[in-house]
């Protein structure tokens, strides 16, 4: 769908937004502004990377937003995230993007409805920002959902579960950490020193404060992993260490039956009166000697 936005004879440039366009509307598009077929390839390619570009007379940038709906085991940058497609001079100014955006709608809002931009410079950075701050609030469920994984390895039982989740929430914050290091590009493009303001700066500490974040996220799901798979193995050891006491107490009582067990008929023991109570003691004083070792040594 074709939206024009703002046009030259009353806002001094024009500004089209195309969501879920055709190739007939693309094409008729890139015929009416000289698009380069290179660069409407990757408009068009839905996992395309977050990129800053000029091409010949404009500038192209691909910046991706975080998606409002999102399923529970996305972890994929086409399921995270939707791709928005800029073209831009200092005449014209073209959005392209495949699902509705509601931050382009609000951003045309404040923008132009209200006036709050005077060229396509200032619309400009109002997107990449708009499209920055999708990630905010992802960040802050992304960090819940790792206390939650925390509270679970460290004084709950270890599940299968546990693991499953902490894999999703590690792929999400690589993704969007690889977004946010792809979009560096972008935001230096912008706060050059040349065209540096108020609201470039305030752009490139948005992209610093987001990146810090998820850096900080992807090293706590990092050692988080780390714990888990660490007392996992300590269970494991735990497991192990009663499994083997009570095989040392076990081993030489089967092995003194197993010599009785032999069934020979020359076995003189088999004929004592008191033959049976002092293999039992035997076996009892057996047991009480390995007992107070493994006390001595601190195994116990």
């Amino acid at each position: 769908m074709k939206s024009v936005f703002a046009r030259k004879e009353t806002h001094g440039f024009d500004w089209i937004d195309l969501s879920n366009p055709s190739a007939e509307e693309i094409q008729e598009i890139a015929q009416q502004f000289s698009l380069h077929e290179a660069s409407i390839k990757d408009c068009m390619q839905p996992d395309h990377l977050p990129k800053y570009e000029i091409v010949d007379h404009y500038t192209f940038i691909i910046v991706r937003v975080f998606t409002q709906h999102i399923i529970h085991e996305a972890d994929t940058i086409q399921e995270l995230t939707n791709k928005i497609a800029i073209f831009y001079t200092a005449d014209y100014l073209l959005t392209v993007h495949r699902t509705d955006q509601p931050l382009v709608a609000e951003v045309k809002t404040k923008a132009i409805d209200e006036k709050g931009c005077k060229d396509i410079w200032c619309i400009l950075i109002r997107i990449v920002r708009a499209s920055l701050l999708t990630f905010d609030e992802p960040s802050a469920k992304l960090g819940q959902s790792l206390d939650y994984f925390e509270e679970n390895v460290f004084l709950k039982q270890r599940k299968a579960p546990i693991l499953r989740g902490l894999y999703y929430v590690k792929r999400k914050v690589d993704v969007i950490r690889r977004l946010l290091i792809l979009s560096y590009e972008i935001i230096d493009k912008i706060d050059t020193p040349k065209q540096r303001n108020i609201y470039t700066r305030d752009l490139r500490d948005l992209h610093i404060r987001l990146q810090n974040v998820y850096d900080n996220l992807s090293e706590n799901t990092a050692q988080l992993l780390s714990a888990y798979f660490s007392i996992a193995s300590h269970r494991t050891n735990e497991i192990m260490r009663i499994l083997t006491i009570f095989s040392v107490f076990f081993m030489p009582l089967t092995f003194i039956v197993g010599i009785y067990g032999m069934n020979f008929h020359f076995m003189p023991e088999l004929d004592w009166h008191w033959g049976y109570p002092l293999v039992m003691l035997v076996m009892a004083g057996i047991t009480l000697g390995i007992y107070f070792w493994f006390k001595r040594k601190g195994w116990l």
